[in-house]
């Protein structure tokens, strides 16, 4: 994409979405298939007994927001947006690598360090919505959050993306809050307590950083 550096920012972003599209709607499909497969058998399969993870003030501050839930679940549009603005087929793999390698670290932890949300006293009968998502997920994995890793490794990403393209830097803001929300409702909705979420954010930044030298700018 070194050629279409001259054009304007929104060229330059739909033609980023067009190159590669079936293998990055394909790849990143696949991919979460993958991941899902793993991360369930790692959270019903756990080396030993899963450790409770401590709540301190700052998630009492914060406090159970069932309005939090559509910014929870936003996080599987929000991580798809990184690849199909990727500008090349060698930046595109290096993404896949090193968030793939990202979650196997994350599961690694998972599996041998299981770690769980402490119960709290709330009665979830009473929010339906969170049915499913209860169900689902239930209380393990939850040291370092994946959610929160994936959430910031894609806002670095974004970032680098948005500037390369030299798109107005509200976008960048607009991703960097779109971020924070992601991050704020692991923890309002209660899948996740503060210190799960500051363990995300360190490893998310620390694999954003190394892909983005690893990639040297190309993207």
């Amino acid at each position: 994409m070194a050629s279409s550096l001259a054009l304007p920012w929104q060229r330059q972003l739909a033609d980023r979405l067009v190159l590669l599209w079936p293998l990055k709607a394909f790849g990143t499909m696949g991919f979460m298939v993958l991941f899902f497969w793993g991360y369930f058998t790692v959270l019903h399969n756990p080396l030993v007994p899963p450790t409770v993870m401590p709540a301190i003030w700052l998630d009492h501050w914060i406090g159970f927001t069932p309005s939090a839930l559509p910014f929870y679940v936003s996080l599987w549009v929000y991580v798809s947006l990184a690849p199909a603005l990727i500008g090349g087929l060698r930046a595109l793999l290096d993404f896949g690598l090193w968030i793939g390698a990202m979650c196997l670290f994350a599961l690694a932890i998972f599996w041998i360090f299981p770690t769980s949300t402490p119960p709290f006293d709330i009665d979830w009968a009473a929010y339906p919505e969170f049915a499913f998502l209860k169900g689902l997920d239930a209380s393990g994995n939850a040291f370092p959050s994946l959610h929160v890793a994936s959430a910031v490794f894609t806002a670095v990403w974004l970032h680098r993306l948005f500037a390369r393209m030299d798109a107005p830097k509200a976008l960048a803001g607009l991703s960097a809050l779109h971020c924070a929300l992601i991050v704020w409702s692991t923890i309002a909705t209660r899948q996740h307590v503060v210190w799960d979420a500051v363990g995300g954010a360190v490893v998310g930044l620390a694999f954003a950083w190394l892909s983005l030298r690893r990639s040297r700018g190309a993207c």
